[in-house]
């Protein structure tokens, strides 16, 4: 693996320290029991860099994201880790009903919301509804959402597997008790590597990497994890690459789309 592609994560490190270090020690100093919060103080740090880069990160993937969930997104809509909710620019609005919006980070709601408004979707007319809760909290979702279960059409996780705690259980625990059968599971995602060059340098820069980013691993093969769920409609969907994207990447992409037996 040539060493510019190894230690291009410095450069990301780098720009994300400067833009989210700063107001994250603000954010300390006018409330200085956070520092005996460091999973407050992540998200804290995260909401603020995802204010400078997170609508570059949509942009890198808008291509992958219109083929995937544009055509097949349909129903009630549950997204994961949503962010600031840039997977709602890409729903066709006549096919969906309401849009469910999983994200633990509070910081990132009033953005979320108003992306959410902005595409036509709110609170107030029930097409809408932001849960502050992680992923791997199924009862909670469940709470929230109206019989009979499991309740959702559509699955939906970009870029969130990578940080969620036991994945491989709470993948499956979706599956099983949140999408519907008949319902389909579209993802994508950085995931480790096929190329034991670059899963070394993923599995070097994975310790320092998720410390910054609110538990995010670059190590994770959470495509083979969702396919390993088993019960899914043969000869439906699949896996794919990203176009364009090379093998030495260490944020290596997966897209794919599954639909429940």
């Amino acid at each position: 693996m040539r060493l510019g592609a190894a230690f291009g994560v410095v450069t990301e490190l780098r720009l994300c320290l400067v833009g989210g270090l700063w107001p994250t020690i603000l954010a300390i100093c006018h409330v200085p029991s956070l520092l005996f919060q460091p999973l407050e103080i992540s998200r804290v740090f995260m909401s603020r860099v995802w204010d400078l880069y997170g609508n570059s990160v949509d942009e890198a993937g808008r291509d992958v994201k219109k083929g995937l969930i544009t055509p097949h997104a349909y129903g009630v809509v549950l997204d994961l880790g949503a962010g600031h909710g840039h997977t709602v620019n890409y729903l066709d609005h006549s096919r969906v009903t309401k849009y469910v919006a999983v994200e633990p980070n509070v910081h990132m709601h009033a953005e979320l919301r108003r992306t959410a408004s902005a595409a036509g979707y709110s609170e107030g007319a029930g097409t809408l509804l932001i849960l502050p809760c992680g992923a791997e909290n199924i009862s909670t979702i469940l709470s929230y959402l109206p019989a009979p279960h499991p309740p959702v059409d559509t699955l939906i996780s970009v870029l969130t597997i990578c940080s969620i705690p036991s994945p491989q259980s709470t993948i499956s625990a979706l599956v099983t008790d949140v999408l519907k059968p008949g319902g389909q599971l579209l993802f994508y995602e950085h995931v480790l590597s096929e190329r034991k060059d670059v899963v070394w340098w993923q599995r070097f820069w994975t310790p320092l990497w998720c410390i910054f980013f609110d538990g995010c691993r670059l190590d994770r093969p959470s495509h083979r994890w969702i396919e390993d769920v088993g019960g899914w409609v043969q000869g439906e969907g699949g896996i794919w690459g990203k176009e364009g994207e090379t093998e030495e990447h260490l944020f290596w992409h997966r897209v794919g789309r599954f639909v429940r037996a």
